[in-house]
């Protein structure tokens, strides 16, 4: 089953299953954060249709109620959970039943709407975070609290400005929490703390890493990098365990144990310090976007022997202009859609190489995943499409 929030106040679930038996059955794999389990778009779960109805796929149930918001959803234990805004400006969470789509409970986060600027977008912009019996979410304001999954019983929050002197960007607060071990990473984006590591438990903070500013210079910000719009990533390269993420002005490895800083790379920061694509990993690679004339690359991490980290730039391409949609590889592919405010379309490029092998002016700017086969892209315009991996040409297998 997929599971698709369309616009801002109705949530929308579709059955993608091959036999439609899902209602009566457990979920083969939960998506319990962004991205899900592994954050990288790909869910396991298998006998799902491989073409869509001319119509689509047919509609399960609708929920209504969610208010207005920009996060995603997750889904573990039998529930979905999103966020947010009410007519008040007041972010909340809300559980709904995966099976019939109820609502199980709603809990007020925090002060919502669009703090210091009344051009931007409302409502939440992160994906909560289900662990357990716990989920974590972060408003825009940056608020972070920990609730109880059963009856969204609040167990402790910290706010990114209040308690660690963050800097809430322009477009607010848009990390999905990640939860590694007993630590939940964030990036309150503060002068000695752009990125942090807090007790999960408790919220507590275990380490801090201070991330200049870089080539861009000083533009109001204290000299820090200060926090972007992306989540971060964990990754394992030759025994060390890392936090990569894209921050205002440049992409950073940070050591788990202690928030040193690693290695960074700036290319791919745009100078709007607009940076909204989660990282992404395989095979030693990593590989970074942002939109707004910037670009995309691929570093090719290694380690000297004094243990030291660096990540060299294997190659970088103007047309990896990501947005905020994502990128994802498939074998030696690696799709993503291009394209600022202006718009954008589809990609297929070579992981290896970066060159773009086709592109698909059908396929608007928008969010990809990867399940059984087939990959999902839901527009900013609100289409689905289902279509095809495929190196050589765009294979469409429906849209609705």
């Amino acid at each position: 089953m997929t599971r698709i929030r369309l616009l801002c106040t109705v949530l929308m679930i579709v059955s993608v299953s091959a036999d439609c038996g899902w209602l009566s059955t457990a979920s083969a794999d939960d998506w319990p954060q962004w991205q899900g389990v592994d954050r990288n778009a790909i869910s396991k779960e298998r006998g799902l249709l491989q073409e869509w109805p001319t119509d689509g796929p047919p509609l399960a149930w609708k929920g209504t109620g969610l208010g207005k918001g920009m996060g995603g959803i997750a889904v573990s234990g039998g529930r979905i959970y999103t966020t947010g805004d009410d007519a008040d400006k007041t972010a909340w969470l809300h559980a709904f039943n995966e099976s019939d789509g109820k609502s199980a409970w709603s809990v007020k986060i925090g002060p919502g709407g669009n703090p210091g600027n009344i051009f931007k977008p409302f409502g939440p912009r992160a994906t909560p975070t289900v662990e357990g019996d716990r989920l974590y979410i972060l408003s825009q304001t940056g608020d972070l609290v920990c609730f109880s999954i059963d009856k969204g019983k609040e167990i402790w929050r910290v706010n990114y400005i209040q308690d660690f002197g963050g800097i809430n960007p322009v477009w607010g607060f848009s990390e999905s929490p990640l939860i590694d071990g007993d630590k939940i990473i964030c990036t309150p984006g503060a002068e000695d703390a752009v990125l942090m590591a807090l007790e999960k438990q408790t919220g507590k903070p275990i380490w801090k890493c201070k991330v200049p500013e870089g080539p861009t210079g000083n533009r109001g910000f204290l000299g820090t990098s200060g926090a972007a719009y992306a989540s971060a990533l964990a990754i394992d390269f030759e025994g060390v365990r890392q936090y990569v993420q894209l921050t205002a002005t440049t992409l950073v490895g940070v050591a788990a144990t202690d928030g040193k800083l690693l290695w960074r790379y700036d290319r791919a920061s745009n100078t709007h310090r607009i940076n909204c694509t989660t990282p992404i990993y395989h095979d030693g690679i990593v590989y970074t976007a942002s939109a707004y004339d910037a670009g995309g690359g691929a570093l090719k991490l290694s380690k000297d022997a004094s243990g030291a980290i660096t990540a060299k730039e294997v190659f970088f391409t103007p047309k990896m202009k990501n947005h905020h949609g994502g990128m994802m590889i498939v074998e030696d592919c690696l799709y993503s859609t291009t394209g600022g405010n202006e718009g954008g379309f589809l990609f297929c490029f070579d992981r290896v190489t970066g060159k773009d092998l086709w592109s698909e002016r059908k396929a608007q700017k928008g969010s990809l995943m990867l399940a059984d086969e087939r990959l999902y892209l839901r527009t900013e315009r609100g289409e689905m499409i289902l279509f095809e991996p495929n190196r050589e040409r765009f294979v469409e297998r429906g849209r609705f």
